[in-house]
Order: C-alpha cells, then structure tokens, then sequence
C-alpha cells in the first residue's frame, strides 16, 4: 500500500470530511417543524382562515350602501377614472338583496347569510380593507403573501417559520380547496417561496381519500416499507454529504419523516366520520348544497385541535370561473345566492363548533375574498372587479366583535375612513398569534424579509 495519497484524492476526502461537519450541523438542527416561542403572549393558538375564491360583493354582503338605491340608474361622478377589468361599466347598482340588523350591536348583514347573522356579536367586520390589483391570481398571491408576484412565503409559511406546530404528527399548515377544483394562482398560494421547502403547505383533499399516496401500497409490509425508507435515508444523506447546504435536501427528509409519522396520525385527524351526527348536521352535512364546505369546516377544526397552526380553506374552485367561484359578472344575485347558501351555514357551524370545544377563544378565524367588487353594473346584472374596497371579518381570538372598523366612501368604490392595507391585515394577524411582524425576518440574497416588506399597521380596534 502506497503511503502517500494523490492531490486529487486529498481534496476529496477533506472535502467529505468538511461537508460531513455541514451534514451533521444540518441534520443536527433544529426540526423546522418545532414548537417555537413567540415574541409575546399569544391570543390565538391557531388560525383559520375561510378564504372566498372570486371576489365578493362588499356592498351585497357586508356593507350596505343607501347611496346606492337613492341614485340607482345614475353614472358614478366625482371618482375620477373608473378603472374596470372587463368593460362593460353601467350606472350605479343597488344590492338586490334585503338587509337587517342583527344581535346586540344592530350589525348589518344582508339578507346571504342568515346563520352567519346569529353571531353578529362575535364578529368584527372591516369595510376598508383594500388591495393593489384587479387580476385575481395577483390579488390571490397578495392575500396569500403580501406580493402580487408568485414566489413569496405565504402567511401560513411565514406561522410555521415563527412558530412551528405543537403536534409533531401533523403539518403545521394545512390547505383545503374546494372539490371542484384548486383557487386562482394554485400552489403558488401556499408556496413557501425562498424559505425552505419545509414551510410550505400541505393539501389535503376535502373528497374522497383526503391524503394522497399516504398509506404504502397494498401487499407491502409495515417492516419492507421500513427497508425502503432506510434506504431512502442513506441516498439522501450520501446526497448531503455531496452537497453540503442543500436546504431543499434536508426539508425533502424533514417532509419524509414527517409523511412516516402522518401515516399513524393523519388518518383519524381527518376522519371527520368519528364525530356525532348532530355535530355533522351542525355543519350541514344534511344537506348536499352545504356538506362540501361543511366538510372542510370540520376538518378544519379538527385539526386546529391536534395543534396545527394555520389552515387555509378555499370555497370556489376552477371547474367553471363563472359558476363555481364568486366572480360575478354576469349576474350578481344568482351568483352569490348560490355561493352564500354553499358557505353560510357550515360557516355558522364551525364558530359554534369552536366555542362548544373551548378552542374559539385561541383560534383566529378570518372571512374574506381577495378584493371586492363595483357599485355600478356590468352587463346590466353583474359586477366587475374592485380592490378599491373589500369587506372581511374576523372572530375568535379574544377580538371584540359586534363592531365594524373603518368605512367605504358613500357609494362602496373605495376605501374612505382608516383603509386597512393587506400588510396591516398581515401585521394584524401576527400579532394576535403572539409575532411582532417587524421582528420576524428571514435572511435572503443579503436582506432581513418580512411577511409584510417594509410596511404595515396594526389595526388599533383588533389588538386593544
């Protein structure tokens, strides 16, 4: 045996022995998904989030406009350049829907959401929150993460970063989407952007097996599947040792641990079937217009339950744009009728769900579109798309509720008395789950980021 090694093979064994120090810093780490201290006591454990694909009508849901029946038929003056996104602008459109005032604090709702309406008194609406973009992919991404453009963490990314989850066996964030079909944008909505992979959502179907590909292939053992992921194991980290500082490498095996773990845990955490009748019906479940939405409600408190962080639901999906989301265009009434009746009720549910399971005062649940839409008629029925304005409500978490904050100008166009920005709303969500938005950064490409850029208030009313 030689007693000396050539040049090119002493590079390469210092090398491995270096990247074997980097493999063993990595895999030594700290589990991206661990429980993590906020900055600050929390108010919600956990967030909800009830996301209506489309873009609802703020002044048909939650915020009536009298201005608009005193001047029905007449052309909207004294807003400068109308912008639409369709064409078509009309005269000024009142809502074709009845309005009434509901519980101890006389909130208006109209007519859409007769369950939502019986807690009036727990909900805080906001009628200024306002956004950059009439596309709906853009103003989805800008919901989702701040930013118009894709590639950026989303919300949930950015609670999983800061706070981790509290049950190992679970993802920390968790998206739902209607069954028929994914939102606008598509994954993009829950990408984890330039943070580590680790942090994205994970989707789970509200039909049929929720899980894809989570239970090993029939015939195969419990103890062959234990072989195969040895081996997985060893090529991957034989991958790391290669390639020191892959963040992607090491969250694929931080995700394959955790899909091992799911298989135990993720089954029954879903199972919506072990609840009780009366608790299904209470989602609607007995009835075929509700069940779908009433379906993903129910998962989502389950799962808010064992600890998962954020969960995002989605109502309206791609199958038909002009029938199966908000996006009405062609015929406001009909539209919202239908989505209202398919979301009301399972809504209602998952807030009396939350209380009579003492988790409402430590979840966050959030409504809301991702802009809203024009007082004036296009087509002569529907309306385009506005961000200049959108109503959204917030309950849970120990919020006050039976209070509006903030107003449209008289005709429902823009945002007119304390406007509340996406990265307000963003900030605002932070700090009830106990995060200072300004101190939560993640290092990329030589810049501290945040969730919300260099911007951002908190709404008073929300945090008092």
């Amino acid at each position: 045996m030689p007693s000396f090694i050539n040049r090119r093979e002493f590079l390469y064994r210092t090398g491995g022995g270096l990247s074997g120090v980097a493999l063993s810093s990595l895999l030594h780490a700290e589990n991206p998904y661990a429980a993590k201290a906020p900055h600050f006591a929390p108010r919600a454990k956990a967030v909800i989030s009830l996301f209506m694909s489309g873009g609802v009508s703020q002044v048909d849901t939650f915020d009536r406009k009298p201005m608009l029946d005193k001047y029905a038929g007449q052309p909207m003056t004294g807003k400068g350049d109308i912008v639409v996104r369709q064409g078509h602008p009309g005269p000024l459109m009142p809502s074709p829907f009845t309005w009434k005032r509901y519980g101890q604090s006389g909130l208006e709702i109209s007519e859409l959401f007769p369950h939502m309406a019986g807690h009036a008194d727990q909900l805080t609406v906001i009628r200024s929150v306002w956004g950059k973009s009439n596309d709906h992919v853009q103003a989805h991404y800008e919901l989702a993460s701040g930013v118009i453009r894709m590639g950026y963490p989303s919300m949930g990314s950015w609670l999983t970063y800061g706070l981790g989850t509290e049950n190992q066996s679970l993802p920390a964030f968790v998206v739902i989407y209607d069954a028929r079909g994914g939102p606008f944008g598509g994954p993009a909505n829950w990408t984890a952007g330039y943070m580590p992979a680790a942090y994205q959502g994970t989707v789970l179907r509200s039909s049929g097996d929720p899980i894809v590909d989570l239970h090993p292939p029939a015939g195969m053992s419990r103890e062959e599947q234990k072989s195969r992921l040895a081996l997985l194991d060893q090529l991957n980290r034989l991958d790391m040792e290669r390639n020191p500082g892959n963040s992607e490498l090491a969250a694929r095996i931080s995700a394959y641990e955790l899909a091992y773990r799911m298989q135990g845990a993720a089954p029954e955490a879903v199972d919506v079937n072990r609840e009780s009748e009366a608790t299904k019906k209470v989602y609607g479940f007995d009835d075929p217009v509700t069940e779908p939405f009433g379906r993903q409600c129910l998962m989502a408190r389950r799962l808010v339950e064992r600890g998962v962080r954020f969960v995002q639901l989605y109502h309206g999906g791609l199958g038909n744009q002009n029938t199966d989301t908000w996006d009405a265009h062609e015929d406001v009434r009909s539209n919202h009728l239908k989505h209202a009746a398919e979301v009301d009720r399972p809504i209602a549910g998952l807030l009396k769900d939350l209380e009579a399971h003492g988790l409402l005062d430590s979840t966050l649940v959030v409504w809301h579109g991702e802009f809203g839409r024009m007082p004036i008629s296009q087509r002569g029925l529907g309306r385009d798309h506005n961000p200049g304005t959108m109503s959204m409500w917030m309950a849970g978490a120990k919020v006050k509720g039976g209070q509006t904050i903030g107003e449209s100008d008289e005709f429902g166009y823009k945002a007119a008395v304390q406007p509340v920005s996406v990265n307000d709303l963003h900030a605002t969500i932070l700090h009830l789950t106990g995060l200072d938005h300004k101190r939560l950064t993640y290092r990329f490409q030589g810049r501290d980021m945040r969730l919300t850029d260099v911007a951002g208030e908190l709404i008073p009313q929300i945090v008092a």
